[in-house]
């Protein structure tokens, strides 16, 4: 199943969904997961990545958070909710392919925060006994999720 394409793009715009249901539980749970590090701890380091500074002053960066925060957050947890409801789907919508698309960039930038990933830790020999090992292959599961709904949606493009 690893040689065909999980996410494809239908005939009347929809997305086709095959995933096992090891894959969609696995969608349902980590949602709530990082719905619950937004509600929790906003200040986790982890989220970092997920919200980065967009003025250099201080003074304007607080201003900006103050103003956008809240639609900021709540563009994430509707993401990460759409993801959660349509993990057993067999179809997707274009709007919910986006939302899949917003929600597992957020997952991988927080996990690959929190792993502090590089290229060389993926790309290199892990060890046997490394304790991130689960970590990092959910981590490149859910990259490579997000490559399939990104080859789904630039056959669009073509």
């Amino acid at each position: 199943m690893w040689n065909q394409p999980r996410i494809e793009r239908t005939g009347d715009g929809d997305y086709a969904v095959r995933l096992p249901e090891g894959e969609r539980e696995l969608l349902r749970r980590l949602p709530e997961e990082l719905r619950a590090v937004l509600e929790l701890a906003p200040e986790d380091p982890a989220l970092r990545r997920l919200f980065p500074r967009t003025y250099e002053d201080d003074q304007d960066e607080a201003a900006y958070r103050e103003l956008m925060g809240d639609e900021l957050v709540n563009g994430r947890r509707h993401a990460l909710q759409v993801l959660a409801e349509t993990a057993d789907a067999e179809r997707l919508t274009a709007e919910q392919a986006q939302a899949w698309l917003t929600a597992l960039n957020d997952l991988r930038l927080v996990l690959g925060t929190r792993l502090d990933v590089s290229e060389e830790s993926l790309l290199g020999d892990l060890p046997d006994d490394d304790p991130r090992a689960p970590d990092l292959a959910l981590y490149a599961y859910l990259s490579w999720l997000q490559e399939q709904v990104i080859e789904a949606m630039s056959g669009e493009l073509a």
